[in-house]
């Protein structure tokens, strides 16, 4: 593998806050130093023109339609669409057909994501059989197969005694649980948050405290068992209190949040959006700024593409009917870095800070690192647009919005497996 030096770049390296012009040289898959005075002769230059150079992006939480409905987003397909995002890893959901809920299909994942090349992939495990929400799945099988960590996707456990039980023995292995905040029976049927446009539109309702009611249960089992609990994509202000308060209590709990949740409201399904339709459902102004807060001052843990895809049949129904999800990958890092943070931060909730929740070898540009890399220009503006994205599935709840920040290249272990259209491979 040849030799590959970085000139002319602003290094951004979350995890030991390094931000300035400098260079990196990359010698067999590996970062092999940092403003290099000497470099091999046959190394291959590449000038960063300005642009900023980070660690690849690690994306917490993802979904593909593979195995089983590959129609929607097969492993293939999905790749494209995560590296044109500047994502070298990426974590799958277990929630396919069949469910990740046996040793062989995890390794299948991960041995696909190797044969791509493109992208290090990480499956979680189902948390229950078939992700059912009743009987446990082989979770210690598992994770010995190479499962990061358990979930049950887009679906919450009801059964507070068998959540319980789970969390129980979750500690025994020293693992996370990853959980979709959202009472099942509060949510059962509704499209919408709860709001005077949900009711003028004539849209089944969430109230907003699902959110919150579960997430304060699962906190008080958590503090009960002593397991490592994670929320995805919170989206309340109410939510975000309770886990800001059990962090300050000692409770061992993590969270994520994703772009339509700090980038969108209620109003953007306007005109019945199905794009727009995404589970947890888009919240409130207040709830908008609160998440904005809360990335802010630390509470959220790290932002997830949170990429759920639909074909166009899944779209195509009425508002209550369609299938709740949006795709996240390509706009990952254009959509966070209208978030108002310091850039810095910004790229530490989306590299080292999910790296470092997983326990991945990923997030950072330290010497010996694998050479996992984004080449982005954060002033470069671009236009979101369904039906030319990378990747199968385009339903994009942010069609036609204008972003700042392209990613022109991506590499992965030292290997560029994306370009920019209009840049020289």
């Amino acid at each position: 593998m040849s030799s590959i030096l970085f000139e002319n770049v602003r290094l951004i390296d979350p995890a030991s806050g390094r931000d300035g012009k400098g260079s990196l040289l990359v010698e067999k898959g590996r970062i092999a130093a940092l403003d290099p005075k000497d470099a091999p002769k046959a190394a291959r230059i590449v000038d960063g023109k300005g642009a900023v150079l980070c660690p690849g992006l690690v994306d917490m939480r993802a979904s593909f339609g593979e195995p089983g409905a590959e129609y929607r987003e097969s492993i293939d397909s999905g790749i494209q669409a995560a590296v044109a995002g500047g994502i070298t890893s990426l974590a799958l959901l277990p929630d396919t057909e069949p469910a990740i809920d046996n040793p062989a299909l995890v390794h299948y994942i991960r041995r696909r994501g190797e044969e791509t090349g493109l992208v290090s992939i990480y499956p979680y495990g189902a948390l229950t059989k078939g992700c059912a929400g009743t009987d446990m799945a082989e979770i210690g099988l598992l994770k010995k197969a190479g499962a990061i960590g358990f979930t049950d996707g887009a679906r919450a456990i009801a059964d507070t005694k068998q959540m319980r039980n789970l969390l129980a023995y979750s500690g025994f292995l020293d693992t996370v649980i990853v959980l979709h905040p959202e009472d099942p029976s509060l949510a059962k049927g509704g499209c919408a948050t709860a709001s005077p446009q949900a009711v003028k539109m004539g849209l089944p309702q969430i109230p907003a405290c699902a959110e919150a009611m579960m997430i304060a249960r699962d906190l008080r089992l958590a503090e009960l068992t002593g397991a490592r609990i994670h929320f995805g994509h919170v989206s309340t202000g109410e939510a975000l209190g309770l886990i800001a308060d059990a962090k300050k209590r000692g409770i061992r709990v993590t969270c994520d949040t994703a772009p339509p949740y700090f980038a969108m409201t209620e109003a953007d399904i306007g005109d019945f959006r199905t794009y727009a339709k995404l589970s947890p459902p888009l919240r409130l102004e207040a709830d908008r700024q609160a998440v904005l807060a809360g990335l802010a001052d630390g509470t959220i843990d790290a932002i997830a593409s949170d990429h759920s895809p639909a074909d166009a049949d899944d779209k195509r129904l009425p508002f209550a009917q369609a299938r709740a999800g949006g795709t996240g990958l390509v706009t990952l890092l254009g959509v966070t870095l209208q978030a108002g943070l310091p850039l810095l931060e910004a790229l530490r909730l989306l590299t080292v800070a999910p790296a470092r929740l997983l326990g991945l070898e990923a997030g950072t540009l330290a010497v010996g690192a694998p050479a996992d890399l984004c080449l982005f220009d954060p002033e470069e503006e671009w236009t979101v647009t369904a039906g030319s994205l990378p990747g199968r599935a385009q339903n994009t709840p942010f069609d036609g919005r204008n972003l700042k920040g392209r990613v022109l290249r991506t590499f992965r272990q030292g290997r560029e497996v994306f370009t920019a259209k209009g840049l020289p491979a």
